[in-house]
């Protein structure tokens, strides 16, 4: 199973990732260098394996052809700003583009959305949609 989870910052798509149970990709991690400046990523290795979870939504640095192609679901965490910013927030380590984006995602989640297959796209509005969501990966969707 390939799943890619998409959404703004502090919507919770690392904690998804972990409780899916399999091969996790933290896109952020491969991204920032250690002075926050981004890396080249070579897309094709990353989604080249067989099992896996991608999470990270990379605003201008983003290239999402290659991991809606491979993946069997992707989900966007479509959730409230209010709540993403609280999250994001908390974890207290975020920059003037970081929250540029989280605020400004709203616009871009059409043309997000419009790149994937409407059979693969798992659309969560509310964290309360989790659940349910865990169930259908548990039975191999």
């Amino acid at each position: 199973m390939r799943i890619a989870i998409l959404g703004r910052g502090g919507s919770g798509k690392s904690t998804l990732a972990r409780q899916l149970g399999l091969p996790h990709i933290e896109l952020d991690k491969l991204l920032w260098g250690a002075d926050l400046t981004p890396q080249p990523l070579d897309w094709e290795s990353i989604v080249s394996g067989e099992e896996w979870v991608i999470d990270g939504d990379l605003g201008v640095y983003d290239n999402l052809a290659p991991r809606v192609a491979r993946a069997d679901a992707v989900v966007v965490l479509d959730f409230p700003l209010w709540l993403c910013a609280w999250r994001a927030l908390r974890r207290g380590r975020e920059n003037w583009e970081f929250w540029r984006w989280v605020i400004g995602y709203r616009r871009h989640l059409p043309d997000i959305l419009a790149q994937i297959p409407a059979e693969k796209l798992h659309h969560l509005r509310h964290p309360k949609d989790i659940p349910q969501t865990l169930k259908y990966v548990a039975s191999g969707w």
